[in-house]
């Protein structure tokens, strides 16, 4: 059973022990399906977060190229801050909107220069704050959103943040944590709140892949969705055909 488009996403209605209980029967059916992934934060936060904004509007093949290019033609992040923007442009260009990424990058690292005070460019600082100083931290820089620094705190530094891109944002919305006039901007915060830190890296992974795999934006397979008993979206439409 699919549809095209999603007929329920209503806020639920569920108490707050019945929604945790919602979040850990999900969790038990993803760990089922896709197994708890490896989490293995390289502890490089700045590198995380140039990553992240190469990421953007991409895919992970043409980023990863992209950063790997960059640093082949830059010994250091001081060379890219320094570096005309039409230099680093080109370095990163595999990954498209290089110009938009490049200016945002320099911007970064110009002002993580201020914050510094001229000293080695590192956001060694974020591994000594709590979890929510360290994104209020990371957002308070040029065009760093609460997305991208999750996605740092998350594979960079291994904190527990829940990064909520559009397949955790589409598939959480069918399940029915969250609802409807949630933004994926404000979701960040519904759903830290529900998932438990120790749960948050691989419900983040799993639910990318259940979303790149399974709960397409368009037509979702939901004869083979592992998750169907737990998803509003699909008794809505069991109800629908009735």
């Amino acid at each position: 059973m699919a549809g095209g488009t999603d007929m329920t996403d209503a806020p639920t209605r569920d108490t707050p022990d019945a929604l945790s209980q919602k979040v850990a029967r999900i969790y038990s059916l993803l760990v089922a399906a896709y197994g708890i992934p490896p989490w293995e934060p390289d502890g490089d936060a700045l590198g995380g977060l140039i990553a992240t904004v190469l990421s953007q509007h991409t895919s992970d093949l043409n980023s990863g190229r992209a950063y790997d290019e960059l640093v082949r033609r830059f010994p250091t992040w001081e060379a890219v801050r320094d570096a005309p923007v039409e230099r680093v442009a080109e370095a990163i260009r595999v990954g498209g909107l290089a110009r938009v990424k490049a200016e945002r990058i320099q911007a970064i690292l110009r002002e993580l220069t201020n914050r510094l005070a001229g000293g080695p460019l590192a956001l060694d600082l974020l591994a000594t704050l709590p979890l929510e100083e360290a994104q209020y931290y990371l957002q308070s820089f040029p065009g760093v959103g609460p997305k991208t620094a999750a996605c740092v705190l998350l594979f960079s530094l291994g904190q527990p943040a829940f990064p909520v891109d559009t397949h955790v944002w589409r598939v959480s919305r069918r399940l029915g944590l969250i609802g409807a006039t949630v933004s994926a901007e404000a979701a960040h915060d519904t759903l830290a709140r529900l998932i438990p830190p120790e749960w948050r890296h691989t419900m983040h992974v799993d639910l990318i892949r259940h979303g790149r795999q399974i709960c397409h934006a368009r037509t979702p397979a939901c004869e083979r969705c592992p998750l169907r008993s737990e998803c509003a979206y699909y008794w809505a439409l069991v109800a629908a055909e009735r």
